[in-house]
């Protein structure tokens, strides 16, 4: 509500038209108080028409309402009354003299468009972490109708991004310093929603909505600076003025954050105001809240300021939970409030012994900003981990901010993990000179300086060194969004296969994207995700390949080919968080399964993770204890890891638990995520598999990348158990899926005790493959590891010569 007491105000009357009202101005102008020294009572304009300023005034009423800072029901009668004066220049007075004491500023453009300010009576007050509504008088003497704009030092960011690879940003770039990020807590900007206008209308006098955030309590000064475009700034600084606010604390509201089962817990909170505003204001958050987030992480006890309002408040922690949105009150007059939060889940897959993780997650880099610090820190990033529900987060430094953010790389589990939530710092080789041929992910390492390198441009160029460096260390290695560089074309009408021009389908494209496993198409091999792979697997030089951060065709493709092949590495979840996908950690998760008896560690997570011991996924959707003749997924077998033997080729046992969850109807954000492609981001998501309108999904079982079996489920959040017979001609490898939302890993079994040789035609892919993957990644390869690489390749050449001749199937 505004509301002060009305102040008698002196009039400008500027009688006459022409060269005389222009002459007037000017006269007045140079005898104005500077802007900024005075806050008297704002000049009045009289020679404006009642019916367009009565008009306008109307929708800055409604507007005003709609911003939640309505007029006084004194100031409503005193602008009804001015209405109906029956005299014009009485009525454009007294609306004047109506609004003039809730102006912050007036605002005069001159008859050269020059913009100079001065400060209004409105009192100088802002609330800690919310926004106040104020009117700016904007008196047009150049009849104009451009945008009216405002800045404030104060205004400008808290944070910057540095430039190139951001290695050492702060030391190469100018950026922001904790200092200038501490004096930056103000937005402004004018409301110019509906029915205000954006531009002025050029009327001679007309009011605008300035609305100003605060991040802090206390006295602040801030400089506003008015413009309406590019050289309108009156001489003498008279278009900026510096004001002291008085900031009112926000109320200090305590949340309590309980987890299903009772204890306290973190999770994710979504604030919003009636105006879809995000509280705190993510332009004014530093770590621990991330500025390109709508939500905060909170735990049980914790805090957080809001103004009192209503708000309605969005509450999770993770796929496996419910979210719920209710409308809370702050009340006003008090300093402090309490609201409590009771989380509830649909699945609890920890209760089974299946533990989530990322294993690709950024502290640096990407939607981080590089200051006032580089990056954020273990703290920050912990909060998160928790917050969505990972029992273990993996957080690889990489180029960006490498030479800063590698101190907290000490070879252990950070100290700020708890029995249930592990964090540990690792590396992502990304913005290394081996980068080209396909970004890598080495978890548990000891050790993360490469052998005689002290800088980054002085690792290897290529990336099996790098892989067997990881080995050695007893690190468990894979490569990143393998998606990229292994694009595939798509199906045209005609039964063809085109890339999109340019990569990018238009509105007229009639492709449509690959859908079918395996594809025969064979990619070009020109990017950073799993390209060098194909030679890597061949030498068993490489633990996992990741999934879920790129399209799922081309992350499955090469994989589904290699294991056709009889090579055995395994498929793990991630997000590349804030990279592929910035929303919040563990979008693309894996569940590695532990036995019964053992605790929750690090090195027995990452293990499982080795030896398949899991599925990986969006996270809405579970298979769960995977068996196939009798053994699990990852578990030992007498021939290996995941490998069972059978006597002659037939039928074979699979059973598994599975559990998926949709709302019960489609809606128009679910429906825009299945009419998407499938290179279209999310590219794993469990409303892509809905059938219809229905709630049901299928699920698949898949041999040698085909699948064998289908049965539809309700995805209603219930386990059920399925149990089936395949037929086996020859020895193959068994997985399930429900794509593109979850995927097992294999199971591979041995018939008669030959090795998997499923397929001819992906044996010729993979040979076809490491010649399009050399001739890509050749050139950028040092000449002194050439002869190596060249080794190393002709190795993987010989390898699939061998798979092509040994397959006994197309």
């Amino acid at each position: 509500m505004m509301s002060v007491s009305p102040t008698p105000r002196p009039r400008l009357w500027l009688p006459g038209s022409g060269w005389r009202r222009l002459w007037l101005a000017g006269l007045w102008l140079a005898l104005a108080p500077v802007a900024g020294l005075a806050t008297g009572p704002l000049p009045e304009v009289a020679d404006v028409e009642k019916q367009p300023l009565g008009a306008a005034v109307d929708r800055l009423v409604a507007a005003l309402h709609g911003a939640g800072a309505p007029l006084s029901a004194d100031d409503l009668a005193a602008l009804a009354a001015a209405r109906d004066e029956p005299k014009p220049l009485e009525s454009v007075l007294e609306i004047q003299r109506t609004l003039d004491p809730h102006c912050l500023a007036a605002v005069t453009i001159n008859p050269e468009s020059r913009v100079s300010v001065s400060e209004g009576p409105a009192a100088k007050e802002l609330v800690q972490q919310g926004w106040r509504t104020f009117l700016v008088k904007v008196i047009n003497q150049a009849g104009i109708n451009p945008e009216l704009h405002v800045t404030s030092p104060q205004a400008a960011p808290m944070f910057q991004q540095g430039d190139g690879e951001r290695q050492r940003p702060r030391s190469r770039d100018r950026l922001v310093t904790p200092a200038e990020s501490e004096a930056r807590f103000l937005e402004a900007a004018f409301l110019t929603r509906q029915p205000l206008t954006r531009r002025l209308s050029g009327l001679a006098v007309e009011y605008r909505l300035l609305q100003l955030f605060c991040r802090d309590a206390g006295q602040r000064e801030a400089t506003l600076e008015f413009n309406v475009g590019q050289g309108s700034q009156d001489i003498g600084f008279r278009g900026s003025i510096p004001i002291l606010f008085r900031c009112q604390p926000a109320v200090t509201v305590t949340l309590d954050v309980k987890d299903a089962d009772g204890r306290p817990t973190t999770a994710a909170f979504e604030i919003r105001d009636p105006d879809q505003r995000v509280y705190p204001h993510p332009g004014r958050r530093l770590a621990p809240d991330f500025f390109f987030h709508d939500q905060i992480y909170r735990a049980d006890g914790e805090t957080v300021g809001l103004p009192p309002g209503r708000y309605e408040v969005t509450v999770g922690r993770g796929p496996e939970y419910l979210v719920e949105s209710r409308t809370i009150e702050v009340p006003a007059g008090v300093t402090s409030h309490r609201e409590s939060f009771r989380l509830a889940r649909w699945i609890d897959a920890t209760a089974r012994h299946w533990y989530s993780g990322d294993h690709h997650v950024h502290a640096a880099g990407c939607s981080h900003y590089d200051s006032p610090s580089e990056g954020v820190g273990p703290a920050d990033m912990m909060r998160h981990i928790v917050g969505e529900d990972l029992a273990v987060g993996c957080v690889l430094s990489w180029g960006p901010c490498w030479y800063t953010q590698k101190q907290f790389f000490d070879g252990r589990v950070s100290p700020l993990s708890s029995a249930e939530n592990l964090m540990r710092y690792d590396v992502e080789v990304s913005g290394f000179p081996s980068s080209h041929a396909g970004h890598l992910c080495l978890l548990r390492l000891s050790e993360d300086d490469y052998p005689g390198t002290t800088a980054i441009e002085e690792w290897p160029s290529w990336t099996l060194p790098v892989l067997a460096w990881g080995r050695r260390q007893g690190a468990v290695v894979g490569y990143s969004h393998s998606g990229w560089g292994l694009a595939l074309p798509d199906r045209m009408p005609g039964g063809g296969r085109e890339f999109p021009p340019r990569g990018e389908p238009t509105a007229d494209w009639r492709g449509r994207a690959a859908d079918t496993l395996p594809d025969e198409a064979m990619p070009a091999f020109d990017g950073i995700g799993a390209n060098e792979f194909i030679v890597a697997a061949a030498h068993d030089a490489c633990d996992f390949i990741s999934a879920v951060d790129t399209p799922v065709i081309w992350e499955l493709n090469i994989w589904y080919h290699t294991l056709n092949c009889g090579l055995r590495p395994r498929i793990s979840g991630e997000t590349d968080f804030p990279c592929i996908y910035g929303e919040r950690v563990g979008l693309g998760r894996v569940y590695v399964r532990l036995d019964p008896d053992q605790p929750l560690t690090y090195d027995a997570w990452v293990d499982g993770l080795r030896r398949g011991r899991s599925y990986c996924g969006d996270g809405r959707s579970h298979v769960f204890d995977l068996r196939v003749a009798g053994l699990g997924v990852g578990e030992q077998g007498a021939a290996g890891t995941s490998v069972v033997q059978v006597a002659e080729p037939g039928p074979v046992r699979v059973s598994f638990d599975v559990a998926a969850r949709l709302e019960e109807r489609p809606t128009e954000a679910t429906e825009a995520i299945r009419r998407r492609r499938l290179d279209e981001k999310p590219y794993w998501h469990l409303e892509r598999c809905r059938i219809g309108g229905t709630r049901r999904v299928p699920i698949e079982v898949v041999v040698n990348g085909r699948p064998v079996a289908t049965r539809e489920i309700e995805a209603d959040g219930r386990i059920e158990h399925v149990e089936l017979d395949v037929d086996l001609a020859h020895s193959s490898w068994v997985a399930v899926r429900i794509q593109p939302s979850v995927h097992t890993n294999p199971v591979f079994v041995e018939v008669a005790g030959q090795p998997v040789r499923a397929s001819r035609r992906s044996a010729d892919w993979c040979r076809r493959a490491v010649d399009v993957c050399w001739k890509a990644k050749e050139p950028g390869i040092r000449p002194a590891e050439r002869a190596a690489a060249t080794a190393a390749y002709d190795a993987a050449r010989a390898f699939y010569d061998r798979a092509i001749r040994e397959s006994v199937a197309e």
